[in-house]
């Protein structure tokens, strides 16, 4: 069902403060991350007993940011024409080296390895901000999970645009894979927001899928596990 923000009283004022609030928070938060970015990458002025450390709180700062952005993108919901949805062709390799980029301190940090596997040519249409958004999530979550390899890997599948995040874990368990298609359905009571922290970036995902539509085509997300390196797997389907 479609909120419509003009039926309750002091509703559009009220999501514009939250919003203003939540886009402050998150601009701080971006200087913190950036702050601890630095450090990270000059390890030569980090004293080795801070470092790990330092890459948890980089960790958990990426989260509290990836919660942040996910939440001014669902503002985009109730139709604020501050935040458009905006899907414009892109070159996948910009894509995937933008999300690389953004992911490679904390993964260096952490000793983790990235791996991707995408057509060099290729051309999508889609909302670039939503979606570097979502995989970077992703990418945030495998962090959890992984052992030392996170993968990345983009190929076209039934029309689809398919674009797989997968570790080397020990896979999800079952409820994560549960409440990814609670949220997928649209069971949003499905998705525990109090006990599971991946709720909001799952229901984050699924709406930003659903988002891209062409030719009665839909997008979706699932979770699954096995893939290349057989631990979890995060996969995005764009029409």
């Amino acid at each position: 069902m479609e909120y419509q923000a003009e039926d309750h009283e002091g509703a559009p004022e009220l999501f514009l403060f939250l919003a203003s609030t939540a886009h402050d928070m998150k601009n701080s938060i971006s200087v913190l991350t950036g702050t601890l970015e630095g450090l990270l990458g000059n390890r030569d002025d980090v004293n080795q007993s801070a470092y790990p450390q330092l890459a948890q709180m980089l960790y958990q700062t990426k989260r509290l940011n990836d919660n942040l952005i996910q939440l001014l993108a669902l503002y985009k919901q109730v139709g604020k024409p501050e935040y458009p949805f905006d899907p414009r062709p892109q070159h996948i390799g910009e894509l995937v080296q933008q999300v690389a980029s953004q992911a490679k301190v904390l993964l260096e940090s952490k000793k983790i390895i990235l791996q991707a596997d995408f057509p060099q040519d290729m051309v999508w249409t889609f909302d670039e901000d939503l979606i570097i958004g979502m995989l970077t999530q992703a990418i945030n979550n495998a962090v959890r999970y992984t052992h030392d390899t996170i993968r990345i890997a983009v190929a076209e599948s039934e029309g689809f645009l398919e674009i797989r995040v997968e570790d080397n874990g020990a896979g999800f368990p079952q409820s994560m894979i549960e409440a990814g298609e609670s949220a997928m359905s649209g069971h949003t009571a499905g998705v525990n927001f109090m006990t599971n922290s991946s709720g909001l970036g799952l229901y984050f995902a699924s709406e930003v899928a659903k988002m891209h539509k062409y030719r009665q085509r839909t997008g979706s997300i699932r979770l699954e596990n096995g893939g290349v390196l057989g631990g979890g797997v995060f996969v995005v389907r764009l029409p």
